[in-house]
């Protein structure tokens, strides 16, 4: 059982943090144990991201709105005229986006099925973490350093979408961020860190809502052992914390790079490394 106040801080940092290029999911599995609690599992945290998840549909109403309409007016076009992919790319953005976030969809969709078992077993060790946490904090400091940052997001392509959304399956491993992954392969198919991250945070749409539900079906009763009402509480901060996370770091990424986050991930690895050779925090707390 996980009492309220402790759903509430995994909410606050569940907010905070999905959207932040620091991995949400790492910080829920490392604070508990720091407070030498048990792992709250993949399931309580994919059902927490969908506060976060409210707070996307919220902050970007409008766009998907806007959405919406142009996928309906591609589609029926109108009397006298007719459905025609082969202009695509002549398309409105906001007629060609709902497609571009099926298709960056797709990768996630797919190999959270396939290494389900991992998810939930062998990549939450805290060993995996703080070393996904290393790594990708490289990797996000090099596309930060060696990317045009010259495109926007109406330049994307089906192909980018793509490919952002192979990097956003990398988040399947606790540690990597989906935020992170995806900011990276923006920058190195060269797109502005805004957007980057604009475009990483519509694609999480689609992925936040699939898993969280997901999860919420099949493990309804681990979830309900848990304690639901902490759970409700937790979801309601996340929506609460993860749209100051969005509006914050979008304004941030106009004028900033990403080496606060780089370092910041690195000193946490680093940090869980040491803490767990002295034997102060337990891979697997009871």
């Amino acid at each position: 059982m996980i009492d309220n106040q402790t759903a509430v801080i995994l909410g606050l940092v569940q907010g905070l943090a999905e959207f932040i290029p620091i991995s949400s999911t790492a910080h829920l599995r490392i604070i508990p144990a720091f407070m030498q609690l048990k792992d709250p599992g993949a399931a309580y945290s994919a059902v927490l991201q969908l506060g976060t998840l409210l707070s996307l549909i919220v902050y970007f109403r409008k766009d998907l709105g806007e959405f919406i309409v142009a996928t309906y007016r591609s589609l029926f076009p109108g009397e006298g005229k007719r459905l025609d992919f082969a202009q695509f790319r002549d398309w409105d953005l906001d007629a060609r986006m709902p497609y571009y976030l099926i298709i960056g969809t797709i990768p996630v969709s797919v190999f959270g099925l396939v290494l389900k078992d991992f998810i939930v077993g062998p990549f939450r060790s805290l060993y995996v973490i703080s070393g996904s946490l290393i790594v990708l904090a490289l990797f996000l400091w090099w596309a930060d350093r060696i990317g045009k940052k010259e495109r926007t997001v109406s330049s994307i392509t089906m192909l980018d979408a793509f490919w952002i959304g192979m990097a956003q399956a990398l988040a399947l491993v606790p540690g990597a961020s989906r935020s992170g992954t995806t900011l990276m392969m923006g920058l190195f198919l060269g797109l502005t860190r805004q957007g980057s991250m604009r475009f990483s945070f519509l694609l999480s749409i689609p992925a936040i809502g699939l898993s969280g539900v997901y999860e919420l079906i099949k493990d309804f009763d681990e979830l309900q052992s848990l304690g639901l009402e902490g759970l409700l509480l937790g979801t309601i901060v996340a929506g609460l914390s993860g749209y100051i996370a969005v509006a914050g770091l979008l304004r941030y990424l106009r004028t900033h790079s990403t080496f606060i986050f780089v370092a910041y991930r690195i000193l946490l690895g680093i940090l869980i490394l040491v803490l767990l050779g002295a034997g102060w925090i337990m891979d697997n707390p009871a």
